[in-house]
């Protein structure tokens, strides 16, 4: 039977974990659960994730910390696993299209997007359109 397997302890009440440097195989971190439904701040830096088809629904999900990984394709599977995030560090790993970006339109909380040394951040079309955005919050007021 195997007993050592599961582990013990994983209350559902938690709702901060820190896995950062753990190891994942195959996309899936250890120790993570779907039985963390309390969770609202989940930490995984680099862990090697490279996406999120084994990444639980965690529905209470605010903050998600995913720097220095090697994600690079869809992040559509996201806002259905964690709807309800209002900030996520994305920063340092392989996301080159806007395209991959775009899905996380889906998260309509989300407040705080960390890009940072990723490679979108150096398109031409990516900084146009970070620019497009702030400068058509200005111009609001014309349409009415």
């Amino acid at each position: 039977s195997g007993s050592g397997v599961r582990r013990q302890g994983n209350p559902p009440w938690v709702d901060e974990l820190v896995l950062d440097n753990s190891r994942s195989a195959d996309g899936e971190v250890d120790g993570l659960t779907d039985e963390f439904t309390e969770l609202e701040f989940l930490s995984m830096v680099n862990v090697g994730l490279t996406s999120f088809a084994k990444l639980p629904s965690l529905p209470k999900l605010r903050k998600l910390e995913l720097s220095d990984n090697n994600l690079s394709g869809s992040l559509e599977m996201l806002s259905e696993k964690c709807p309800n995030l209002t900030y996520l560090n994305l920063s340092g790993n392989k996301i080159k299209e806007l395209s991959t970006v775009e899905a996380l339109q889906h998260l309509k909380s989300l407040q705080s997007l960390d890009l940072f040394n990723c490679e979108i951040t150096s398109l031409e079309e990516y900084r146009e359109s970070a620019d497009d955005e702030g400068e058509e919050d200005d111009d609001d007021d014309d349409d009415v």
